[in-house]
């Protein structure tokens, strides 16, 4: 009211010669230099506020449109500076609308009741029957959800993270909604009960109800035609467009949901994508991926996950109701046409293939290939290490990160080897040996939780594992040594001891966040007792375990050194590093040898089919090579090849500098 006036009575002459109409004109009030010739064909009721409008705004295609309000009617709303209201079919009512604004051919937008926005609305992830709910809100973060919906045998945690979220819905609750500034509606149906933030584009959707669209001018939102949602929360940088249905979902940074998705009571998190298929009680950590028709994502927990055409998964056994859920780890992709049993759970950065009809858990050995031959699930223990497409989907997650908004809600740990995956991988060797000893060398297939491994699978895959292992280990002590001349052995090995504590034992992947349990023991102790008040507190804890990933990794790897090779670190002597470096090295370029000979496959005569249309084998060649390139200048290829170089220097450098060390 400080900043307005009541309006003039030869303002509100004027305005009734534009046709403009109030039930009461002492409820007008106006910005110090409003000016009337703006306002036509306008019916006022309630609190009304008005701005200037001074302004004109130019448009994509160059047409320039004039601040003001033409035929609409308004209700307790407040219009900030230079927006332009028009032809609004029913009404507005119960708004705050910022400045520079554009809504325009609107069916109606209004605020019923007190609403807290979607703040609040219970998701049931995971269960579809309930059990596992998550109260979605503005500063979710996919780590907040995950323990929240995976954690109830802890009951006072859950009691306290809800208690929490309801504080938080009842603190944004109001009778009136926001319309942020800069925001544009136009040819729209029904927005009841939607905030809308600043630089949000929202155009040609049916109708809107009872969410939060958090868009900011670092990272706007767009919300494009056809769009019905209900029950919703949509976070910055993220689009929904292209005729896609929601309800009771949250839209994380960056995701893009299009091409008639649809999903109820989901959960999407950072940079995911969803395209043509449907959503039904999932948990999509960062970057879930799903663009094809007929593909279903049920009752599941993902993360950097790619869904093949035709996926789906079975929650229902036709007995007490679709009560089941599963779990792919992060990393897990499925092909055309796969299927998979709940309860399953798949392990880190493995590759589901055929129908897989036999609840199983594979958690233990990452990075396998699941085959299903005549109903049984055949596992291919850590051959996805040597996949090309495992390194590629691991190089383009960062690139692909959409979000702009300098406040980032997820903390995405992007490393393909880190304590979580390595300890599964010590875990897998020790379950491949172990079944080894107890069937025998001569085994032909070995049996392992629903699943069978031949012998040659099996042995391979410990081989892959120790590759891998070595390679995180020595990656590990050469960057700890990198860059730096010692005096002694005694300062190498002062060097290598870690600067904290915390980082000993297992290491868990919370949706993206890859940090130790003990810290994440931490967070659940303090929000249990109290200590951590707040959601913002709960993210601010996650974020500095989040920076502090590294100093917390070396601390575990050089737990290990003892534990895999034997060797005592404190005690560790030039001879034992150069070794450790040297193996490093062998893995290093054996794996780098592997990729490339991988790739090759994608260059090979049979990959060259259909090429080269009506001619010989030589022009089918150059046709390829026309469309496909040639194999040595493929960009992922001579990158493996410039990594084997630089790796390789890398080593020899530091045993150099080792051997300098007196």
């Amino acid at each position: 009211m400080d900043n307005y006036r009541i309006i003039k009575r030869e303002e509100i002459s004027s305005l009734k010669k534009q046709r403009c109409h109030s039930d009461d004109w002492t409820k007008v009030w106006v910005d110090p230099d409003f000016r009337p010739e703006r306002v036509w064909d306008t019916a006022f009721s309630g609190d009304i506020r008005l701005g200037v409008f001074d302004s004109k705004k130019e448009l994509p295609s160059g047409i320039r449109i004039q601040s003001g309000i033409c035929n609409a009617k308004l209700h307790n709303v407040s219009v900030g500076d230079n927006s332009c209201i028009e032809n609004i079919h029913s009404y507005i009512a119960n708004y705050n609308i910022g400045y520079g604004c554009i809504i325009e051919n609107v069916d109606k937008i209004y605020t019923e009741g007190i609403s807290s926005f979607g703040n609040g609305v219970d998701v049931s992830v995971l269960n579809e029957t309930g059990g596992r709910e998550v109260p979605i809100n503005n500063k979710l973060t996919a780590h907040f959800a995950y323990i929240l919906a995976l954690y109830r045998h802890k009951t006072e945690l859950v009691k306290r993270m809800r208690d929490l979220v309801s504080i938080y819905a009842k603190k944004v609750s109001s009778g009136r909604g926001t319309i942020g500034n800069n925001v544009t509606i136009s040819h729209s149906g029904t927005l009841k009960n939607v905030v809308v933030g600043d630089s949000t584009t929202i155009e040609g959707i049916s109708s809107l109800i009872n969410g939060s669209i958090n868009g900011n001018a670092y990272d706007p939102v767009y919300i494009g035609h056809g769009v019905n949602a209900e029950d919703f929360i949509i976070s910055s940088g993220a689009k929904v467009e292209r005729g896609v249905n929601i309800v009771k979902c949250f839209v994380g940074q960056g995701t893009i949901l299009g091409k008639g998705y649809s999903a109820n009571d989901s959960l999407f998190f950072s940079n995911c994508l969803g395209e043509n298929g449907e959503a039904s009680s999932v948990f999509a950590g960062p970057y879930t991926v799903s663009h094809h028709k007929s593909t279903l994502l049920i009752a599941g927990m993902f993360s950097f996950m790619n869904a093949g055409s035709g996926s789906n998964q079975s929650n229902h056994m036709y007995k007490l109701g679709p009560i089941h859920q599963g779990i792919l780890e992060r990393g897990a992709k499925t092909t055309s046409d796969s299927y998979i049993l709940w309860p399953s759970r798949i392990g880190a950065f493995s590759l589901v293939l055929g129908r897989h009809v036999n609840n199983t858990d594979t958690s233990s050995l990452p990075f396998s290939y699941l085959l299903e031959q005549d109903n049984t699930t055949y596992l291919i223990p850590g051959v996805n290490l040597k996949s090309v497409g495992t390194i590629r989907d691991a190089q383009k997650w960062p690139k692909r990160d959409l979000r702009k908004d300098p406040v980032k809600l997820d903390q995405i740990n992007y490393n393909l080897l880190s304590p979580y995956t390595i300890q599964k991988m010590l875990n897998g060797r020790a379950i491949l040996r172990e079944l080894m000893r107890i069937s025998g060398e001569t085994t032909d297939v070995f049996s392992y939780k629903s699943t069978k491994i031949k012998n040659t699978a099996l042995i391979n895959g410990i081989r892959y594992y120790e590759i891998a292992i070595k390679k995180f280990l020595g990656n590990s002590i050469i960057k700890r040594l990198e860059k730096t001349r010692f005096k002694s052995i005694e300062e190498i090995r002062e060097r290598l001891r870690p600067d904290t504590t915390i980082g000993l034992g297992e290491w868990l992947d919370i949706s993206g966040l890859i940090a130790p349990k003990t810290e994440i023991d931490k967070l659940i102790c303090g929000i249990e007792t109290h200590e951590i008040s707040k959601i913002a507190d709960i993210n601010h804890f996650i974020e500095e375990m989040h920076r502090n990933y590294y100093y917390y990794e070396w601390t575990w790897a050089y737990s290990k050194i003892r534990e895999f090779y034997n060797i005592d670190p404190e005690e560790i002597t030039i001879d034992q590093l150069r070794q450790i470096v040297s193996e490093w090295e062998d893995a290093v370029v054996g794996l780098d040898k592997m990729l490339y000979d991988d790739a090759r496959k994608e260059f090979s005569l049979s990959s060259m089919t259909g090429f080269g249309a009506d001619g010989n084998m030589d022009e089918c060649r150059l046709d390829f090579e026309q469309v496909r390139g040639v194999f040595e200048k493929n960009p992922f290829v001579a990158a493996v090849l410039k990594h084997i170089e630089d790796k390789t220097a890398l080593g020899q450098e530091l045993i150099a500098r080792l051997e300098d060390t007196p």
